[in-house]
């Protein structure tokens, strides 16, 4: 057996004996298993968590995302599940909440809280960066309505967190590429600097030249974060290089971060680089 599996059922079926449960796979969570020296992937801690609730729970949170197609989300993330269970294994995360009907969805066989609930939930949870990093990443997977959030919010008017979602959803932006983008995004906006729109296409007469992380059209000013494989990998760092120089042919100010830059440091060159094409703070 290679799949997760509840180990009382498949001794009771007799696919194995207790002599090979034993010896040949690994309890992922009390009587869940799955065949020993298999790696453990986040979608298979999810579905050992729903068979350890005897298929009862709901799933939710980062779990539900990951299922949604949201990306960047660790294989050792907390899974969790909406049931009344007050005593978990680790691992699991277990919420005693309502759900109304309308707020379950079935995402490969498995019962899920739909985007919008998911959505309602991490930004309840979740502290505003991590929040607004995970909506992000969620929305650019499935877009959705804020308009859908919020009428959980109010539907939910006194569930915990519920004030600081309504701070968060205005934030998030289906354009950021990664959590250090939601990032960079939030460090500008929170220095006062304008609302950078996000993944501006650039073209000349050949055609599409860069598609910039975010920035002000008006003013030609960019900000783009430089993840690790750009130094990393000598064909990425080469063509960055020639981009930077056809963006710049551009008129546009190109500002790379990276992640040894400190933020008052980003911030400043950016505000420097807005007020020199005419913005006035």
């Amino acid at each position: 057996m290679g799949e997760v599996f509840i180990g009382s059922e498949a001794l009771g079926s007799g696919a194995l004996t207790r002599h090979e449960l034993r010896r040949f796979h690994d309890r992922l969570l009390p009587d869940v298993y799955q065949a020993r020296g298999q790696p453990v992937s986040l979608r298979d801690r999810t579905v050992a968590a729903w068979l350890w609730s005897r298929r009862r729970a709901i799933i939710a949170g980062a779990a539900a995302a990951a299922l949604h197609g949201a990306q960047w989300i660790s294989p050792s993330e907390p899974i969790e599940l909406i049931w009344d269970n007050g005593r978990p294994p680790p691992g699991l995360v277990v919420r005693n909440e309502t759900l109304a009907d309308d707020e379950v969805t079935r995402v490969a066989g498995l019962p899920v809280t739909t985007l919008a609930r998911t959505a309602f939930d991490l930004g309840r949870y979740l502290p505003r960066a991590r929040a607004v990093a995970r909506l992000d990443a969620l929305m650019r997977a499935d877009s959705f309505s804020s308009e859908d959030i919020l009428l959980l919010a109010k539907r939910y008017a006194r569930a915990r967190g519920v004030r600081r979602l309504r701070e968060i959803v205005p934030l998030v932006d289906r354009g950021a590429a990664s959590p250090k983008e939601t990032w960079l995004r939030l460090l500008l906006i929170d220095a006062g600097l304008p609302i950078p729109t996000t993944q501006i296409p650039l073209y000349d007469e050949r055609g599409l030249v860069a598609v910039l992380d975010m920035g002000w059209e008006e003013f030609k000013v960019a900000a783009e974060y430089d993840g690790d494989q750009h130094r990393s990998d000598r064909g990425r760092y080469a063509w960055d290089q020639k981009r930077s120089r056809l963006v710049a042919g551009m008129g546009w100010k190109d500002i790379r971060v990276i992640k040894e830059d400190h933020a008052d440091e980003v911030i400043s060159r950016v505000r420097d680089a807005l007020i020199s094409r005419g913005w006035h703070p």
